[in-house]
């Protein structure tokens, strides 16, 4: 096998898993940087520096055909779909995406394909195509704080389940972002342990910020972007108006879009942004002292990353992969309970300790830099 100049050092070591590959997404075009929060494009960026052929394929469902799995799954006694979730997460979908990957990749020349999330796992039907996953989530893991999960019928419950794991079965490895998640495939799905790794995640393209910033000075930032409700933006806001009662001089900058909007209204101490520019987001996360982001079923969250980038402590709930970011709260603040209370007593707590929260943000930088690139995620995939 004839391999770059990247790679022929480590392949000394050890043979690379694979020298060439696809980068598949349903949510559109991989290598562009806004699809599933950047990462296929960083993960395909980061595996062309260490020598490896990138392609990309993009298996889509048609109006047609979210309509016609709609309607099969309400005959089946899922009910009307809840959302775009539904749909994806079906057997149907999953099986419509296999049969386009594979079509795709023989198009291209390419027998191994990279999978980005589990709305993108598809169900292999014996093409001679090896499927990977890369996925910071498994649905056992979602429905547990899903905000549907206590809508969704038994049935679709059920077929959800099957689902996943009739996709998991025949992958060639799976990658995760958290260690938590691979533990999630091994013990509730059965994988093998030698067939999924951890391999983490990157960031953003926000730069590190090394300058100085008045921990003091209490300015609270919370990044919505869309999903206002799912990401902890109205237990945020309930939680503000009893930290306000405490401290007046606390303001809270919400960055969201027009969706977002309904919910906060003119609510006291708020300064809502929506359509933000990336440079004015960036200077946000500097200028703040505590990004409070209570995700009610957030994976991973690169907004975590970001901010700490940025030397801002983070708050958020001690679920999903905020512990493990956060080194098990040593690099921000944990809080137990998903309610107004308790996020409103941890706000008041972590900025009433100034040089704490310095101190933090210092410590919580050095461990997301020195912990977190695309470059570490791509040698992780591409050598076992």
């Amino acid at each position: 096998m004839d391999v770059s100049p990247a790679l022929e050092g480590r392949v000394l070591a050890r043979a690379p898993r694979f020298d060439r590959i696809a980068v598949s997404s349903v949510f559109g075009d991989a290598r562009l940087a806004g699809t599933w929060s950047g990462a296929p494009s960083n993960v395909a960026s980061a595996l062309e520096r260490l020598g490896v052929k990138v392609a990309t394929l993009m298996p889509q469902l048609g109006r047609w055909d979210k309509a016609r799995i709609a309607l099969m799954q309400l005959a089946r006694g899922h009910g009307r779909p809840l959302s775009g979730e539904q749909i994806l997460r079906s057997l149907d979908a999953r099986r419509l995406h296999a049969r386009q990957a594979a079509g795709q990749a023989a198009a291209l020349g390419v027998t191994r394909v990279l999978h980005f999330g589990t709305f993108d796992l598809p169900a292999v039907d014996g093409d001679r195509v090896e499927h990977y996953l890369y996925c910071d989530h498994t649905w056992d893991l979602s429905r547990r704080h899903h905000v549907h999960a206590d809508r969704y019928t038994a049935r679709a419950l059920a077929d959800f389940e099957e689902a996943e794991c009739l996709a998991l079965h025949d992958l060639a490895h799976v990658f995760t972002f958290g260690a938590y998640v691979r533990d999630n495939l091994i013990v509730h799905y059965g994988l093998q342990p030698d067939r999924v790794t951890a391999v983490g995640s990157g960031f953003g393209g926000i730069e590190p910020f090394t300058g100085a910033k008045d921990y003091g000075r209490p300015r609270l930032l919370f990044v919505a972007k869309h999903l206002f409700r799912e990401k902890g933006g109205v237990l945020l806001l309930e939680a503000f108006a009893r930290l306000r009662r405490e401290r007046r001089d606390v303001v809270l900058t919400i960055v969201g879009d027009e969706r977002s909007r309904r919910f906060v209204g003119s609510a006291d101490g708020v300064d809502f942004r929506a359509h933000l520019p990336w440079r004015e987001l960036q200077r946000l996360y500097r200028d703040s002292t505590l990004l409070v982001q209570p995700m009610l079923n957030d994976p991973w969250g690169q907004v975590y990353l970001e901010a700490m980038a940025s030397r801002t402590p983070v708050m958020g709930l001690a679920r999903n992969g905020l512990p493990e970011l956060t080194d098990g709260g040593r690099h921000g603040f944990l809080v137990d309970r998903a309610d107004a209370d308790s996020l409103a007593r941890a706000m008041l707590c972590a900025l009433s300790d100034p040089a704490r929260l310095e101190r933090m943000a210092i410590a919580g930088q050095r461990y997301v830099l020195g912990t977190h690139s695309w470059d570490r995620v791509a040698e992780r995939m591409v050598f076992p």
